[in-house]
C-alpha cells in the first residue's frame, strides 16, 4: 500500500481534524486552566450548577476558549447558539435573539449565545447585542484573543465576568498529546504508535503552549508515516521536526500582542538595555513583522528619545531604513539590529519633543503672533519703506558669529522652550547656550 492510500485510509477512519476530535466533552476532561476551572473555582461551580452569567473568555490561540464553550454547551440545559464574529452580521444576531425571545416566552428556556472572536464585532454590532444581554434574553459567552479592556464595549464588559485562559504548560501539552495517542475513540489509540521521548519533547517545545498546534503536528506526523513490518508507526525526532519546524510565537500583527511587543521594544531602547532590545526585535522579525514598520518606529524613537543627545541617531536609522528597502529580509535584520543597538546605547534626551510641544502649545494659545519688524523680509519692493529689516543685526558680522537681539515676538520675548540636557552632544549645546547667556548678561 502506498503512502497516499495508507494516509487516506487512516483519515477516513477518523473524521475531522484531531484537534477537533480531542476537544474535552465535559469539565473533567479539560486539561490545564486550573486557575479558572480547578475544584471550587467560580466558573467551575457555575458550569456544574448550570447557573451561567454573561462572560468573556480571553487568552492566546490554542488555550481552549472554544473548547470551554463546547464544554458549557454539553453541560447546560439551555439552548446553545454559536456565532463567529468574522462571518456573522446584524441579521444573524437578530435571528438568534428573535428565536431566544420566543424560546424564553413560550417554553421558559434560556439561550446561551457563544460569539467566537467577539472583538471582530464593531461598535454598532456590540451595541445591538447589549440590550439582550442586559435583559437576560441571551446569556453571552464571548471569546477573544485580544485584551477585552480595549476591544469590547465598556457597557458590555461591565455586565460580563472576565476569565483569562493562559498558555498551556509543557506538562499540559505533553498530557494532551499522550491522551490523543492513547484515546481509542477519538484519537489514535487503535493504531500501534511508538513515539520517542525526544520527538514528544520537540512537539511540546515547538507548540509553545498551543494545544491545537501540538495536536496538528502529531496528526501530520502519524498520517505521513508508514508502519514498519510489525505494523508499528514510529515517530522519531526527525519526523517530529518535519511536522512542526518553527516554534509557535504568539504574535498577531493586527492585535494587542503586536502593540505590546513594539511597546516593549521601544521601552527597552529608551531604557538603554541592548539585550532586551535585540530580544524584542528578534521576536518581531521571527513572527513576520513588517521590517518597514520597525524602521518607522526607530525613526520616531531616534528623534523623540535621543534627539540632539546624539544627532547621528537619526542618520543611522535612515541608513537602516534604506537598507530594508534596498536589500530586504533576511539580510535587513543586520542593519535593523545595528540601528536598534545604536539607539539603545546612545545617550538619551527628550528635550526636542518637549521643546516643540511647548512651542506648539504657546502658538495654539496666543492671541497675536506678529513677526518683529527687524526680522521681516526686506527684499520685496517697498518693504524697507515699511521699516522691514531695519535694525536687524547680521550675526556673521560679530565676534564668534553671535550677537544678542530679539527673535521672538514681543509677547513671547524671554520665553524658554528648549532646555538641553547634559547628556551626549547636548552637553556641548548646554555649554554653548550657557556661554551665549553670559554674553547677553555682559552686554546689559
Amino acid at each position: 500500500m502506498d503512502l497516499f492510500n495508507y494516509s487516506s485510509q487512516k483519515s477516513n477512519n477518523l473524521k475531522g481534524p484531531l484537534a477537533n476530535r480531542m476537544r474535552p466533552r465535559n469539565i473533567d476532561e479539560v486539561i490545564g486552566q486550573e486557575q479558572i476551572l480547578g475544584e471550587g473555582t467560580l466558573l467551575r461551580r457555575a458550569i456544574e450548577a448550570d447557573r451561567l452569567t454573561p462572560m468573556i473568555l480571553f487568552g492566546p490561540p490554542g488555550t481552549g476558549k472554544t473548547t470551554l464553550a463546547k464544554v458549557i454547551a454539553n453541560s447546560t440545559k439551555a439552548t446553545f447558539e454559536q456565532l463567529n464574529a468574522v462571518t456573522a452580521g446584524i441579521n444573524d444576531l437578530r435571528k438568534v435573539v428573535s428565536e431566544a425571545k420566543e424560546r424564553l416566552l413560550m417554553y421558559e428556556k434560556k439561550t446561551v449565545l457563544f460569539i467566537d472572536e467577539i472583538h471582530r464585532f464593531n461598535k454598532g454590532q456590540q451595541d445591538a447585542l447589549l440590550p439582550y444581554v442586559e435583559d437576560g434574553t441571551v446569556i453571552l459567552i464571548g471569546a477573544t484573543t485580544e485584551s477585552p479592556m480595549f476591544e469590547i464595549n465598556q457597557a458590555l464588559l461591565s455586565r460580563s465576568r472576565l476569565f483569562q485562559l493562559k498558555p498551556h504548560t509543557d506538562k499540559d501539552i505533553k498530557e494532551i498529546v499522550t491522551s490523543a495517542i492513547n484515546d481509542k475513540e477519538r484519537g489514535f489509540g487503535n493504531y500501534h504508535i511508538s513515539i520517542t521521548d525526544e520527538a514528544l519533547d520537540h512537539l511540546v517545545n515547538m507548540a509553545n503552549g498551543d494545544a491545537r498546534s501540538a495536536l496538528n503536528a502529531l496528526e501530520l506526523a502519524i498520517l505521513t508515516t508508514d508502519p514498519n513490518l510489525n505494523g508499528i508507526i514510529n515517530i522519531d525526532l526527525q519526523t517530529a521536526e518535519q511536522s512542526i519546524q518553527k516554534r509557535i510565537v504568539r504574535y498577531d500583527k493586527k492585535g494587542d500582542n503586536h502593540y505590546d511587543t513594539i511597546s516593549a521594544f521601544i521601552k527597552s531602547i529608551r531604557g538603554s538595555d541592548p539585550d532586551a532590545t535585540l530580544y524584542w526585535l528578534a521576536k518581531m522579525l521571527y513572527a513576520g513583522e513588517d521590517p518597514k514598520f520597525i524602521a518607522r518606529r526607530l525613526y520616531v524613537h531616534a528623534a523623540e528619545d535621543i534627539g540632539l543627545a546624539d544627532p547621528n541617531a537619526l542618520l543611522i536609522v535612515q541608513s537602516a531604513a534604506y537598507a530594508v528597502d534596498f536589500i530586504g529580509m533576511p539580510e535587513a535584520r543586520i542593519p535593523l539590529a545595528e540601528a536598534a543597538l545604536y539607539l539603545a546605547t546612545a545617550p538619551k534626551s527628550n528635550a526636542v519633543i518637549s521643546g516643540i510641544d511647548a512651542a506648539l502649545d504657546a502658538v495654539k494659545n496666543e492671541k497675536t503672533g506678529e513677526v518683529p519688524v527687524h526680522l521681516r523680509d526686506a527684499h520685496y519692493k517697498g518693504a524697507k519703506d515699511l521699516g522691514h529689516g531695519i535694525g536687524y543685526k547680521y550675526p556673521h558680522n560679530y565676534e564668534k558669529n553671535y550677537v544678542p537681539q530679539q527673535y521672538l515676538p514681543d509677547h513671547m520675548n524671554g520665553k524658554n522652550f528648549y532646555n538641553p540636557t547634559v547628556n551626549g552632544y547636548e552637553n556641548t549645546i548646554t555649554k554653548r547656550m550657557d556661554y551665549l547667556a553670559e554674553r547677553i548678561k555682559s552686554k546689559k
